[in-house]
């Protein structure tokens, strides 16, 4: 895909994933936006979230409880789902070495990976 103009909707979109920095959904994003800027349209927002994504400049770091979550966070880490408050939560301290060779899949070369792990997060357990 050839490279997209930063248009102001897109930098409205990605300056609100990251200033939200809960891994927000589309409509999180779009109710983000639409504060300051209520003439954009949520198709403007969804259009951009997933053109973002496929280039790379966001992560979508999958589907929970219905919808894309989005995270601007784009060094190597996992994530943990507290299945109490919904809330998604970086886990940067938790690091399995993957060197693209795997002894369990003889033949594959893993290009990329992703590890989620869910539970109560310590408000919830709390």
């Amino acid at each position: 895909m050839d490279a997209k103009r930063n248009t102001i909707q897109r930098q409205l979109v990605y300056d609100a994933v990251k200033n939200l920095n809960i891994h927000a959904s589309a409509e999180q994003v779009y109710e983000y936006i639409a504060r300051e800027h209520p003439t954009i349209s949520k198709a403007t927002v969804y259009r951009n979230l997933s053109q973002m994504a496929e280039m790379g400049e966001l992560c979508n770091i999958g589907n929970f409880w219905g919808s894309a979550r989005y995270d601007h966070n784009l060094h190597k880490h996992y994530h943990f789902i507290c299945e109490e408050c919904e809330r998604v939560f970086d886990v940067d301290n938790f690091s399995p070495e993957i060197d693209g060779r795997s002894p369990f899949m003889e033949g594959f070369e893993i290009k990329s990976h992703s590890l989620t792990f869910s539970g109560l997060c310590p408000e919830c357990r709390a």
